[in-house]
């Protein structure tokens, strides 16, 4: 018999690193960061190759740190490019790892996370694994879907675990229960999205994967569409390097050479005009992102919730402060925690509090 209790194993594949962790409650006690060198994963032809690999060093990392699996009850693993789902956690079962192994959307890091933690759970006696709020919750109004022609429909693409995460804490922080109040989060890391929270739905966000919204340290976000149809067709670029403007090599990294805004606002400070405007008009774009999720919510804002890795800067949160402070009161979460997060839903199942969705 188990003399522990609630004990939870999440891992979250990143690009170039997997974390680890376990954790009782919402009480981290392990974690560790597997980084993974360029050396490391040249080898593989696609991402989902890189299972194997990844299980056995979160293994050998769980082994040599003298974690008692037998303690473990539920495995969260980072959710990835699946089919659209409701917000929620979902068990892992063979149709879900299917579309982890083949993504509708495209290959992703945290695709590995489900197929491992499932792999580990089967493992474990009466462990169980799941995945939570991946970046495909989709809770959009029809309206929201429109795009402008019958050819495409918007997509809720978007950082829906942290952004839940962090909408949840403004609520228990106000003790009002996250399904009664409306608020905008905007997250801000290497993408940007910003979400519009209708009583516990994110009924609007731009797609910040591919091409929406603000730019920021590494997407170009909105680009003018018509120069954009020039440069697809002017046989300069390829597709590929078209995309990577859009994703990957667009936004800080395509003016300036950096995904470091600290970077940006020490040159801005040392009197670099350019470095100025680029990182005034990322804020900008935020800000502007902000308000049009104001109209969405009718005006009925309680709260404008600022988070991510970019929240750290206070320069930058006050340049969106100035411009938004009117609509609602602006509250900063820094940075950004998904093993938490992650942690406190697999909880919610364990309790009962939380009933897992089928996939």
């Amino acid at each position: 018999m188990k003399t522990c209790t609630n004990h939870i194993l999440v891992i979250n594949p990143g690009s170039t690193s997997t974390k680890v962790a376990v954790f009782q409650g919402a009480r981290s006690m392990f974690q560790q960061d597997i980084i993974h060198s360029e050396e490391d994963l040249v080898s593989f032809d696609k991402i989902a190759d890189q299972y194997e690999f990844r299980k056995n060093a979160i293994i050998s990392v769980l082994k040599n740190n003298d974690i008692d699996l037998t303690c473990i009850e539920a495995v969260m693993g980072r959710g990835g490019l699946i089919k659209p789902v409701p917000a929620g956690v979902i068990e892992v079962d063979e149709k879900l790892k299917n579309d982890l192994r083949n993504s509708p959307i495209g290959e992703h890091a945290s695709n590995l996370g489900g197929l491992i933690a499932d792999d580990l759970a089967n493992n474990i006696k009466g462990a169980r694994a799941f995945i939570a709020n991946p970046v495909v919750v989709d809770e959009f109004d029809d309206i929201a879907r429109v795009a402008g022609h019958p050819l495409f429909e918007r997509k809720s693409i978007y950082h829906a675990l942290n952004q839940k995460a962090i909408a949840r804490e403004y609520a228990q922080s106000h003790s009002i229960p996250y399904e009664e109040v409306n608020v905008i989060v905007a997250h801000m890391g290497g993408g940007i999205t910003v979400g519009a929270h209708k009583k516990g739905r994110v009924i609007d966000v731009n797609q910040g994967l591919d091409g929406e919204g603000p730019f920021s340290p590494e997407r170009s976000g909105h680009l003018p569409i018509g120069q954009i149809i020039n440069y697809c067709f002017s046989g300069d670029y390829t597709e590929k390097e078209i995309r990577k403007m859009v994703t990957g090599k667009g936004g800080l990294v395509a003016y300036l050479g950096t995904n470091d805004t600290r970077d940006v606002l020490s040159r801005s400070l040392r009197g670099d005009d350019k470095a100025k405007l680029i990182y005034d008009a990322m804020a900008y774009q935020v800000a502007k992102e902000i308000g049009a999720m104001f109209t969405v919510l009718h005006g009925d804002v309680d709260a404008i919730l600022l988070t991510g890795g970019i929240a750290h800067g206070q320069d930058f949160t006050n340049l969106i402060r100035e411009r938004v402070h009117k609509l609602a009161p602006v509250f900063v979460y820094p940075g950004e925690d998904e093993m938490k997060a992650l942690a406190k839903i697999g909880t919610r199942v364990l309790t009962g509090e939380l009933k897992p969705l089928k996939y």
